[in-house]
Parts: structure tokens; sequence; C-alpha cells
């Protein structure tokens, strides 16, 4: 009887305690890309090693809600599969949208011509159209639009677009060419009605545009391809007297994020103006920026200052690509090497060299991601989706890399690491999720973690060590080990049950 008693209380401490041994391992799934080969492959077996990292992963610590991961529609991309073979085609788009793909769930495209397109064109040919009577999107009816809707079929839950214009028509503009110069006073509320008709006339297509941006690269592009140029007073006085009544008039739902240009001081610069008081912001949802003023640094500073001034907006990274490089064909281990450089290489003064030195492709778009994602960041997206061994077809030739490379003419298609670096975020942080603490000892590591809207909790882990490291993962009093290769990106799913 009194060894009876004894198992009672026993298991009642237990109760009490949760020392039940079946509710102390985490139940996860482990997907890993790596140098040696794996392709978001499942792991399942480990070795064992006493020595090893104790990451914590705390769910009630919460930051920013996700708003998705993806890549752009580009003329460029959507061309590459009008020239592909049906089965090809296909293969693409089912990996970037399909339920057994990568998942993209944010998305951007351009609105008229970009260096990534065919050639430039604009929706409104007619100089002193003020009516825009002659508006057309018919120059995206053969490639862009086709590749959205066919995207749209595939994905089950959905994406968001943000759309973003080069440049406004050169006939509106101070200087009347496509590159640099500014909006005229008089054609503002033309240019409003251009982006009212343009979610229309996409409204009618069966596509709606979730977000746009004022302007892409509003400090220009060294006066290569199409831009404008705005300061942030100026944008803020567009928008606010002219965009935004446009289109609430109208009745168009539709999210306006400012600026859309590299992070650092400028981005800083622009919050500041943005964002000063209730009546210069009320009308943006949010900034996009981009990541080209540096290989290596996400400026957490400026993405954390941007994110205080206004902690309910969106803060979006709507263009990212291996720039200035023709992309290596079949080569993944080019993918894996410090051989990439970026369009900073050459020019950069000695004071900002430190911000462009060569490096390994795959880490820049992994350690972005964290980097963004730990800093505020809530949506983040891949440039071109798709793009030639030459790296386009670019009217400027400004040649870049693409997750997904295409020989047309031999029908072949190349999944870059590129692809399966994106998936690890785009397929397991789903829309909704949210950023949640955690706590990483090894400076060597980068982690970061979300808790998705079915419960599951996504754990990325990113090894740029030559040697495998093994992990001890815990969420309070349960825990499991696991082992991420050398070179090796790795997405952690624990299990909601």
């Amino acid at each position: 009887m009194k060894q009876i008693k004894i198992q009672i209380l026993f298991l009642a401490m237990c109760g009490l305690m949760s020392c039940n041994t079946s509710q102390q391992k985490l139940s996860v799934d482990v997907y890993e890309t790596s140098a040696s080969g794996n392709k978001l492959q499942k792991l399942t077996e480990f070795s064992s090693n006493n020595e090893a990292v104790s990451i914590k992963i705390y769910p009630d610590s919460q930051y920013q809600t996700i708003t998705g991961f993806g890549g752009s529609f580009t003329e460029a991309s959507a061309y590459l599969l009008n020239k592909l073979s049906k089965k090809n085609r296909d293969i693409i788009l089912q990996a970037y949208f399909g339920s057994d793909g990568a998942k993209y769930s944010l998305t951007r495209t351009h609105i008229s011509s970009c260096d990534f397109a065919l050639g430039k064109y604009t929706y409104a040919p007619i100089a002193g159209d003020k009516n825009l009577n002659h508006f057309s999107i018919d120059e995206d009816r053969d490639d862009l639009i086709p590749m959205i809707k066919e995207a749209m079929a595939l994905s089950e839950d959905g994406f968001k677009i943000i759309a973003s214009p080069w440049t406004a028509p050169p006939w509106m503009k101070d200087n009347n060419d496509w590159v640099s110069g500014k909006l005229l006073p008089e054609y503002n509320d033309t240019w409003a009605l251009f982006f009212s008709k343009y979610l229309t006339e996409y409204k009618k297509e069966g596509i709606d545009i979730w977000g746009i941006t004022v302007e892409n690269e509003p400090l220009g592009n060294g006066n290569n391809w199409e831009s404008m140029i705005f300061s942030p007073q100026e944008m803020v006085d567009f928008v606010n007297n002219h965009l935004a009544p446009r289109l609430k008039a109208d009745s168009q739902r539709v999210k306006i994020l400012a600026y859309d240009q590299n992070r650092g001081s400028e981005l800083e610069d622009w919050a500041k103006v943005v964002y000063k008081d209730s009546v210069s912001s009320k009308n943006f949802d949010g900034f996009a920026v981009h990541w080209y003023a540096s290989t290596v640094d996400w400026f957490p500073e400026s993405l954390n200052l941007t994110h205080n001034l206004a902690p309910e907006k969106y803060l979006i990274e709507t263009e990212g690509c291996i720039d200035a490089e023709v992309p290596h064909w079949q080569d993944d281990k080019w993918y894996w090497s410090k051989e990439a450089t970026d369009w900073g290489w050459d020019w950069a003064p000695d004071n900002q060299k430190s911000h462009h030195p060569k490096y390994v492709p795959v880490y820049r778009y992994a350690r972005d991601i964290i980097g963004c994602m730990n800093n505020w960041v809530n949506g983040w997206v891949d440039w071109n989706m798709v793009l030639d061994k030459q790296g386009g077809p670019n009217w400027f030739g400004n040649w870049c890399t693409a997750p997904v490379i295409v020989d047309p003419e031999k029908d072949e298609v190349y999944f870059t690491p590129l692809y399966y670096t994106m998936a690890h975020f785009s397929k397991y942080i789903r829309p909704g999720a949210v950023r949640i603490g955690f706590e990483n000892p090894d400076k060597d590591l980068m982690v970061t973690a979300a808790k998705n809207p079915d419960g599951t909790i996504a754990v990325v882990v990113l090894n740029m060590n030559s040697t495998s490291k093994n992990i001890k993962l815990s969420i309070e009093e349960r825990s499991i080990d696991v082992q991420i290769s050398a070179q090796a990106l790795q997405t952690i799913i624990v299990n909601s049950k």
C-alpha cells in the first residue's frame, strides 16, 4: 500500500511539473539546403555530439506580423516563359506558386516599362493627353498579364502584388526624357489618374493590386534606365494632395508605400520627413526599401528608426538580386563560393569599399532576409523570377542573376541554389505569422523564428562555417537535438501538437 501511495504522489507531482517524458521532446520537421548538395532536403537522422549550441525560442515574445515573401513579375521573366515549352513553363510556375513549391505570397511588378523589359514603353504614350483618354495596358497582354494570371490559378493561398512605376511618361516630366527629371506640377493630377487607371485596368483582368510604391528609386539610378526624381517632401505633397484623393474618389483600395530605395542614412532622412507628424504620414501605409547600398550590411539602425517612427506601418523589402553578374549556368558551387561582386565593386570609394566585397550569393540572400526579419521588416521580395543565361533580357544591358535561369533556345531550366534559399522562408513562414523571440549564443550562426497562423513555429538557421554544428533547440521545457551541415541553411518546423 505504501508503494502505491508513493507512485500516486509521483504521478501527481509529474502532472504539476510537466515531467511526463513524452512531453519533453519537441516534434519537428527539418529541411536543409547546403553546399554539399541538399536542396530543401528533409532530414531525419542526426549524429550525436555532446557539444551543442543551445538555441531557445520564446513564442510569447512577439514582434511584427509577416506579410509574405516572394519575387517579381517582370516583362523579362514573362517573355522567357513564353519562349519555353509548356512543360517547362508549368514546372517553373508550379515551383514558385504551387502547393508543393515555394508558395510565394508577396510579389511585385512594374507599372509601364523598367530595365527588365524588352524596351521602353508607357501606358499613356500620347503627349498632352491630360485625361488619359488613350491609356492602355495592351503592352502587358502578351506576357506579363498571362504570367500573373497563371500564377494566381496555381496559388492555393493567393499572393499580394505590389506595383511600382519607374517613371511617368516623358511628356509629363521637366526633361521630357525616360531617365531622371521631375514630374511637372501641371501633371500632378494626371499622374495620379494614371495610377487609378492602372489599378482599374488590371482589376478588369481579374488582377487585384494590393499595394503601390509611388516611385521606384526616387533618388535616381545614375541616369541609366527609366527613373524619376522625388525629394521626400515632394513625395509627401504628391501623395497627400493628388494621389490619395484620386484613389479615394475612384474607390481604389490599395496600400501606398513610400521611398522604395536603399536602406541606410538616406532611408532615415526619408522616414523623418514622411513620418514627421500625423498630417504628413496620414496616407502612407509604410515604407519600401532595397538592399543595394551594401552586399553585407542590412543597416539595422535605419530599419529600427523607420519602424519606431511608425510601428503600426509596413516595412517591406521590395527588391534585391545578385546584380552586376552574368548568371553561372548549372554551377551550384559558384552560388556557394565567395566569388560574386555587386554594382559597387568597381566604383565604390575607399570609405565604402567595405560595403561591396566579394560574397557568397546564398549567404547574401539568407543573411539579408534573416537580418531584415530581426529588425522589423515584415515582407521580402526578390527581383526577377526568371532570367536567361546572359542575365536578361534587359534593354539597357543591366545583367543580373535570378533564382531560376533558362536557356530558351534549348528549352532548359536551371534552379539555382537561390531558389531553394528563398523557399526556406516563403514556403515555411506564411502570411500572418508573427516573428518571435529567441536566444542564440553562437555568433557564427544566424537565426530567426516566427509562429505561423496554424500554430507551427518556423526556425531558420544559417551556418556559414566550414564545419557542421549541433543544436539543442528548446521551447520552455521541451527540446530536441538536431544538426546543421557545414555551409547550410536550415528551416526547423516545430509542430503545434
